[in-house]
């Protein structure tokens, strides 16, 4: 009647015990589980954090643009190609030094998610360039099991 039950901390994997698999290592069993984020909005703010670096390197011109091709949906896909090409006609017409420094040397200081439906996040992010600081507003949206961007607005 003294059965000693063990203390589950709030922490521990939610996933029920037929979900592990045990796999041979040098004569032993050990529980694999898949790597995946702790949690979904730290996810969103790490996958956030990443396109938006790499949109401003785009419009900096040291990206390629097909590098987000994954990522963002064809529509802001174009969006993005169309003001980068934009960016590039203008410096090349134009002599002023701040438009040459214009999204080089970009960096994300902050990144805000919330979720407004399942499933469907919204987020932004400041990001701070040689010329300014700017806003980039981010929807994310889940088709499939993986994040696009179907919305990415830049300030």
């Amino acid at each position: 009647m003294n059965a000693v039950t063990p203390i589950r901390s709030a922490r521990a994997n939610p996933r029920p015990a037929a979900a592990v698999r045990q796999v041979p290592f040098r004569g032993t069993t050990a529980p694999v589980t898949p790597l995946r984020a702790a949690d979904e909005t730290s996810e969103i703010l790490a996958m956030t954090r990443s396109t938006v670096q790499a949109a401003m390197e785009v419009l900096a011109g040291i990206r390629p643009i097909h590098q987000l091709a994954r990522r963002l949906d064809p529509r802001c896909l174009a969006l993005l190609q169309h003001r980068a090409a934009l960016i590039r006609r203008e410096q090349a017409r134009s002599d002023s030094p701040s438009l040459a420094r214009l999204h080089k040397n970009s960096v994300v200081r902050s990144v805000r998610a919330c979720e407004v439906a399942p499933g469907i996040y919204e987020a932004s992010a400041v990001v701070v360039d040689d010329v300014r600081a700017r806003a980039v507003a981010v929807r994310l949206e889940r088709s499939n099991q993986v994040w696009r961007v179907t919305e990415f607005m830049v300030g």
